[in-house]
């Protein structure tokens, strides 16, 4: 399996859409993702793992990595972890709570939740389609246009 990352902006967000799974030797794409959309000055974050198939503890502290260099920043990061995503539940979601850190993020439901933008809206010129994102597949990466992804109107996850 591999790793696909598609970026997108959604008014003040920097979106990165995660599929695929994210292990030893996919994770890195994800952290260069985060580390280029703070290079370019994004300090609002939404990671979307609705459709990551596998996390293993290299994902994990991706996500924690993220989180820091965030916060590092003054910026935001929010995920988006959907009580049913993937294809049978969110797997980042139980693998987050069963090692007892998904309290240490903001997650949303879906796309429109985590920006507070409504389902399908594009905000102003500010917001731009997909943009050719990195595919990782052991060890080679490629690139790729991103989907554009369902929506749907909903409010925070709790912890």
């Amino acid at each position: 399996m591999s790793l696909k990352v598609c970026e997108e902006e959604r008014g003040e967000w920097a979106v990165l859409r995660v599929s695929g799974e994210m292990d030893l030797v996919t994770s890195p794409a994800v952290r260069q993702h985060v580390h280029d959309a703070v290079a370019e000055g994004r300090r609002s974050l939404v990671l979307d793992l609705s459709e990551v198939l596998f996390c293993d503890s290299s994902g994990v502290g991706v996500l924690i990595a993220s989180r820091r260099l965030m916060r590092s920043c003054a910026g935001q990061l929010r995920l988006i972890l959907p009580a049913r995503g993937a294809e049978d539940g969110s797997h980042v979601n139980r693998v987050l709570a069963a090692l007892g850190v998904r309290r240490l993020f903001d997650c949303y439901p879906d796309l429109a939740a985590a920006t507070g933008q409504p389902a399908g809206a594009a905000s102003g010129p500010s917001a731009s389609p997909s943009r050719p994102a990195t595919s990782a597949t052991q060890g080679a990466a490629a690139s790729t246009a991103g989907p554009s992804g369902r929506r749907s109107a909903a409010g925070p996850l709790s912890a």
